[in-house]
């Protein structure tokens, strides 16, 4: 019988965590929008996803940045590259510094 208990204890300690967390409240908002929906969405859970703030355009926006990320690291390494390349030639037409000492 204490067996029984123990996971009874769990569970109200679960259930008091996702009320003081605010959990609760926000579940039973977005299932009470769908059951007020008049026209009831074919796929319940992307519209449980989109209530949530769990919609596709976070997964579109992060492609998104992902893709401009790897423009910006490609423009970056060209740079650097042209950057290596200007010094070079600069160090062409320069004196080396006195004392040896190399920056």
């Amino acid at each position: 019988m204490a067996h029984y208990r123990a996971p009874e204890s769990k569970r109200e300690q679960f259930r008091r965590y996702l009320e003081k967390t605010g959990v609760l409240d926000t579940i039973t908002s977005v299932l009470v929008a769908l059951y007020e929906e008049n026209d009831k969405p074919n796929n319940a859970v992307d519209f449980l996803k989109l209530h949530l703030g769990a919609s596709g355009v976070e997964q579109e926006d992060t492609e998104s940045l992902r893709m401009e990320l790897a423009d910006l690291q490609q423009k970056y390494n060209l740079l650097m590259e042209e950057n290596k390349e200007l010094r070079n030639r600069l160090m062409q037409y320069e004196p080396p510094p006195e004392g040896g000492a190399a920056e």
